[in-house]
């Protein structure tokens, strides 16, 4: 789980990097890029899940049937991400496509997630075979990491509600840039 946790931290600080610069700074989606919604929306639900694994991996063992809601829940981000790959390339399209560094910051954070998905598939199936309890168990991490982690949880769970509020175009939900759609 150790080496699992780091690899999802590192998928974090990548992620952070990737939705403020690529994201906010250069596509400035929630500005109303035509088109743009359903990223958003992708983005959106990826957040949650990602808040949801950031904030209780550390913390959490999901034993027994919990196991496989935890498996289902990382298939469905694996999901929305490839969705993502694809609409993000439509979206894109007005923007001059997805920019070259975005497409390598993007394959190396699925090959980094692919990596912490192998260290993290043993302890599910582990878990699988223990009695079904949501239980609070630290992961044998620095604290550190496991408060790192928690905050990284916060942070996309702030980041998806942006990304949702901007897809709904909602008041102000294209601050701080200027409006693009009509």
């Amino acid at each position: 789980m150790s080496i699992a946790l780091w690899l999802l931290a590192t998928q974090g600080a990548l992620g952070a990097l990737d939705t403020l610069y690529y994201h906010e700074w250069r596509a400035r989606l929630p500005a109303g890029v035509p088109g743009s919604r359903p990223e958003l929306l992708l983005h959106a639900a990826r957040d949650f899940l990602y808040s949801i694994l950031f904030g209780s991996l550390p913390w959490v063992a999901w034993r027994g049937a919990w196991a496989a809601v935890l498996a289902l829940l990382i298939a469905a981000e694996i999901v929305i991400t490839l969705a993502d790959f694809v609409v993000e390339d439509a979206v894109r399209r007005p923007l001059g496509g997805v920019f070259p560094g975005e497409r390598c910051m993007h394959t190396v954070m699925a090959i980094i997630y692919g990596a912490a998905l192998a260290y993290l598939v043993p302890v599910l199936l582990a878990w699988w075979r223990l009695p079904t309890e949501f239980l609070a168990e630290p992961a044998p991490v620095p604290q550190a990491l496991r408060v790192t982690l928690s905050l990284m949880a916060v942070g996309v769970l702030g980041s998806g509600a942006r990304d949702l509020y901007a897809a709904l175009q909602l008041p102000k939900g294209h601050w701080p840039w200027p409006t693009t759609s009509a």
